[in-house]
């Protein structure tokens, strides 16, 4: 079935960064009521974040390099978002 040509398969750049923003208060929430403490617990949350951002990268096929946002992008966001919460953990 041939695709609509008003319909961008791309996302704007609004609505990645909006995404991502709205993941990581999701992710930020979840770690507050954590057992191990907030710290850990958004370290593992990230984590799981970087795996599955990949993922849904790779299914669907996204440049890695490419001109819009995509999953790959949120990817290296949350990829330094860890490694900034791991080295907090570490100091603390």
């Amino acid at each position: 079935m041939p695709q609509s040509s008003d319909i961008s398969p791309v996302l704007s750049p609004t609505r990645a960064i909006a995404r991502f923003a709205v993941r990581v208060v999701l992710l930020a929430a979840f770690a507050a009521f954590g057992s191990i403490g907030f710290g850990r617990s958004l370290a593992a949350l990230l984590w799981m974040s970087i795996v599955l951002c990949a993922a849904v990268a790779l299914l669907r096929r996204e440049p890695l390099f490419g001109r819009a946002l995509n999953h790959w992008d949120e990817c290296a966001a949350f990829s330094a978002l860890f490694a900034l919460v791991h080295v907090v953990n570490e100091l603390t």
